[in-house]
């Protein structure tokens, strides 16, 4: 008879308990390490290996791993990495890793403790955002697919049950978002269905939010042409400077308009723990639906996305199907309707809220606020440090955790070629972006262990380069 199951306990015991013990090392002497080391090419050819057909020792594996896997990860736990908006993790979710695993709950239904796990998790977003008690929602990968959950939501509202047999049909949607919504906004409106070119990007005004009059002229423009508008899209935290839209204005022109108020908050929406930060996200509570990640600025380990709707039922109905062999029933295992598989794409789903569920319960949501604060002004340091330089150069204001600079006299491809330098000697990792035509110096402050010695060691570094 064949099990997978270890016939020496102890020994697994023994090398679980190295495992553990080298990654809280890992953490604690974070520091000492590389940000980001470049993957020999030995290396990658590693990974092109035949399928395995017979045993391996795990210990042996495990010296693999510490080989070649575990020294050229992406280095977003690195309080130098200040690239993209990677969170960095925290200690408690990576232990709880463990507990999920080992538990392996398939939490796409079914009447168990993870199901009443992920629901907590859905309230307790729903309470930080001001959405009413009753709203729904579902964890999910991340923001891409929130945005997807939230489209058909919008979708089903505009259309009906119908469109969810037949498509949409000769329907001519049309979807409103800023100029600089992120890829999965476009993306979400391409895979339901009705495209991305359905998106209409509407220019930003002065303070890099959706201009309103531009939406009201497009919204009016698209009805005159025969088009049904049917989703506004606000942004809270843009991609490249971290910029607000006004949430509140937005979620009146939807309501005039009838049309679905939809916000991508997939970093911003932390915001609203934040005192002195709050503010920006007022009128995210008027939402029909929320994107957000709790795996940015949470610091929740990757991956834990959510998607909050407010019309309940209405999120069952777009989702739900019915299947003898997933019937629900009154009691018993079968019970807990409605299961998360109703309320979003997928079945088979792990134990996703375990470790936001611990994350939040283990530091509390005024130190996810602090972690915001400290972020926003670490930020303010950076900003303050180039606009004192007269070699750096900022190109947007830094008004939350993101900064976005050039390098006087530097080209584009010089500019390219000085991040990926940084990043491959393994001392910073910013990322770059472009504004007004130019490439930038992104650096996204979202870590909580990043210091302002290490804002300052960034900028000394770059400048020690341009002395050279």
């Amino acid at each position: 008879m064949s099990t997978l199951d270890p016939t020496d306990w102890t020994a697994l015991r023994n090398l679980g308990h190295r495992m553990m013990d080298d990654m809280i090392d890992h953490l604690a002497n974070i520091r000492a390490q590389p940000v980001w080391r470049p993957m020999p090419q030995t290396i990658r050819d590693s990974f092109t290996a035949p399928l395995p057909e017979t045993p391996s020792d795990p210990a042996a594996l495990y010296e693999t791993f510490t080989s070649t896997i575990q020294p050229y990860v992406t280095g977003n736990t690195h309080p130098r990495f200040m690239g993209w908006v990677h969170g960095g993790g925290n200690p408690v979710s990576m232990l709880t890793e463990l507990l999920a695993g080992a538990m392996n709950a398939n939490c796409g239904g079914r009447d168990h403790v993870g199901i009443a796990v992920e629901r907590q998790v859905i309230a307790w977003a729903a309470q930080m955002l001001g959405m009413p008690e009753t709203t729904s929602g579902v964890l999910l990968t991340g923001s891409s697919m929130a945005n997807f959950v939230a489209v058909l939501c919008a979708r089903f509202k505009a259309l009906g049950a119908p469109a969810r047999a037949t498509g949409i049909g000769a329907a001519r949607l049309t979807a409103y978002a800023a100029a600089g919504a992120h890829r999965c906004v476009p993306g979400a409106l391409d895979m339901a269905g009705i495209g991305a070119e359905a998106l209409r990007k509407i220019p930003l005004d002065a303070n890099f939010r959706m201009d309103l009059a531009a939406l009201r002229s497009a919204i009016a423009h698209d009805r005159a042409a025969g088009f049904t508008p049917f989703l506004i899209t606000g942004t809270a935290g843009s991609v490249d400077i971290g910029a607000f839209d006004d949430l509140e204005s937005l979620s009146q022109i939807a309501r005039a308009e009838g049309l679905w108020f939809h916000v991508d908050a997939a970093f911003g929406a932390l915001a609203a723990l934040s005192p002195a930060y709050a503010h920006l996200t007022n009128g995210i509570e008027h939402a029909d639906s929320v994107a957000f990640d709790f795996h940015k600025w949470a610091q929740v380990t990757y991956d834990s996305g959510c998607v909050l709707v407010r019309d309940a039922a209405l999120h069952q109905a777009t989702f739900a199907q019915a299947a003898p062999y997933l019937a629900a029933a009154p009691r018993g295992l079968a019970g807990g309707q409605p299961w998360p598989c109703d309320l979003g794409p997928d079945l088979s789903r792990g134990f996703r809220a375990l470790k936001i569920w611990m994350t939040l319960s283990a530091y509390g949501s005024s130190a996810l606020g602090g972690i915001v604060e400290t972020s926003c002004a670490l930020a303010q340091h950076l900003a303050q440090r180039i606009d004192a330089s007269d070699r750096l150069e900022r190109l947007a204001p830094a008004r939350l955790n993101i900064v976005c600079f050039a390098i006087t006299g530097f080209t584009d491809t010089q500019t390219e070629a000085l991040v990926a330098d940084l990043q491959e000697s393994g001392l910073f990792a910013p990322s770059t972006t472009t504004l007004g035509g130019r490439v930038a110096i992104r650096a996204a402050i979202v870590n909580h262990r990043t210091t302002q010695a290490d804002i300052d060691a960034l900028v000394d570094e770059i400048l020690s380069r341009l002395a050279v």
